[in-house]
């Protein structure tokens, strides 16, 4: 374990770690230190000296990125020094920054805006022709450039050649017209190249997903995870409700969690939030007419009533709250319940990175509430069932002929042709509709508290169970 030693930062006794970055300490301690060009997930680069601390017996400034702690240091983040020789550096950023701020999608969530308001200078003492560089750059991978508002942090390029390795970007000309670039012949073009847009502390880099659509202040947002693989990644979920429309998902975001994903996700996985809305199916159906939701609860009722032999196939994105509701009304019909779900597991998707060639969310849940996903167990209930439950499991997708001569009923958030098929076919919310409990690939089990409002005619899983009336 690392030595603690003691430091005073602004007059106050703080504990660090000896020998770690002083920026870290700052941040940990959410004290607020201007930076650019530091990120935690690259290390010191030092390029754009914002984040300048004055420290007791130094001559001058130093940056808190490239400074080791030690034993009782005293170090001040605010005073008319270091304010002063922040506010400097601040000036030479925007010598040739243009006035975007308007227009730029970064408005909001920008730290330029954001040190600039902080430091209290809003007179512009500079006044030459500002340089002028691209606007829009195609860089590849939904990723667009403005070499204008570009700070030359070098994030993104350290992204590309520290994490991804596929050294797409650089940093080209030289002096005031350095801007970044691709390299000849190359696109920004890796499986997690819309990472830049978030590590971009500016609106350099903005996603042609989000680019010009909302405002970053009218959203909403809240903690979940990405369903796209057993990996699980922590992301935020910015969304809004809307009058006279349903809640709508408009980007994810990577949330940092260093025992899952640590600062990043994949592409795939960021833009699988239009999965959330499209396709969606709304209306309970019972042999194939749309049916009040309340009388399609009641004919459900009726029919598990009347048969005998069920088989009730789950899907490994169903949290574990949904999972053990689905084994307790199993055990109420004494029916089979069975995990089977083979195509979800894709051995082109994964890498060595983050992505996992199971792109399920929860199928390690099936081992923490004794669900089976054996073929044989599966077949053999399947080939005895007179009724077949489906719950957003899309097995039967390609093979409806499987449930011929059988009564079918399923669960489904989005259509299916299994709903077409279904003698009964209930909505039920989507994966970020609803709360609950997931373990990802490792065994880090994770909670998911939605914030969606709904105005679909669905339900959560588990409420919809609880609420049919099964006696035997």
């Amino acid at each position: 374990m690392s030595e603690l030693v003691k430091l005073t930062i602004n007059d106050k006794e703080y504990e660090a770690e000896k020998g770690s970055l002083l920026i870290d300490a700052l941040l940990k301690e959410e004290i607020t230190i201007p930076h650019f060009c530091y990120h935690p997930a690259f290390g010191t680069d030092g390029n754009c000296r914002m984040c300048m601390v004055e420290i007791e017996g130094q001559k001058r400034p130093q940056i808190s990125c490239d400074t080791p702690v030690k034993p009782d240091m005293v170090i001040y983040t605010k005073g008319e020094k270091i304010d002063a020789v922040q506010r400097d550096i601040l000036e030479l950023q925007l010598v040739n920054h243009p006035l975007d701020c308007p227009t730029c999608d970064q408005a909001g969530e920008c730290k330029l805006q954001d040190f600039y308001m902080d430091s209290g200078f809003y007179v512009n003492r500079v006044n030459v022709q500002k340089n002028h560089a691209l606007k829009k750059v195609d860089l590849g991978a939904n990723v667009m450039l403005d070499q204008e508002r570009c700070v030359l942090c070098t994030r993104c390029v350290r992204f590309t050649t520290q994490f991804t390795g596929t050294g797409e970007l650089g940093v080209v000309s030289r002096a005031d017209h350095s801007v970044i670039d691709t390299f000849p012949g190359l696109k920004l073009h890796n499986p997690y190249a819309m990472n830049v847009v978030d590590l971009c502390p500016v609106g350099a880099l903005t996603s042609k997903d989000f680019r010009f659509k909302h405002r970053v202040w009218f959203l909403e947002s809240f903690d979940a995870i990405c369903n796209g693989c057993s990996r699980g990644c922590n992301i935020k979920v910015d969304h809004r409700k809307e009058k006279y429309v349903d809640d709508t998902i408009h980007r994810y975001r990577p949330l940092e969690n260093q025992e899952v994903n640590g600062y990043f996700i994949c592409d795939e996985g960021r833009l699988s939030h239009k999965n959330e809305t499209q396709n969606r199916f709304e209306q309970s159906l019972i042999s194939n007419v749309e049916t009040p939701l309340e009388d399609t609860k009641d004919a459900l009722s009726q029919l598990i009533k009347e048969e005998n032999n069920t088989l009730i196939l789950i899907s490994p994105n169903l949290s574990l709250e949904e999972m053990e509701i689905v084994k307790k009304t199993a055990m109420k019909m004494n029916a089979t319940v069975s995990g089977y779900a083979p195509q979800y597991i894709d051995e082109s998707f994964g890498d060595d990175i983050l992505k996992q060639n199971d792109r399920s969310a929860n199928r390690a849940g099936y081992e923490k509430v004794s669900i089976s996903e054996d073929e044989k167990e599966f077949q053999n209930a399947l080939n005895k069932a007179s009724l077949v439950v489906i719950f957003e499991n899309s097995y039967f997708d390609n093979q409806l002929d499987l449930l011929e001569n059988k009564k079918v009923v399923s669960f489904f958030s989005q259509n299916s042709p299994v709903c077409e098929k279904s003698d009964i076919a209930i909505p039920v919310a989507s994966f970020l509709e609803k709360s609950g409990t997931y373990i990802n690939c490792t065994g880090v089990t994770q909670k998911v508290e939605s914030q969606m409002k709904k105005d679909k005619q669905s339900e959560e899983i588990t409420s919809l169970l609880e609420s049919i009336n099964v006696n035997y």
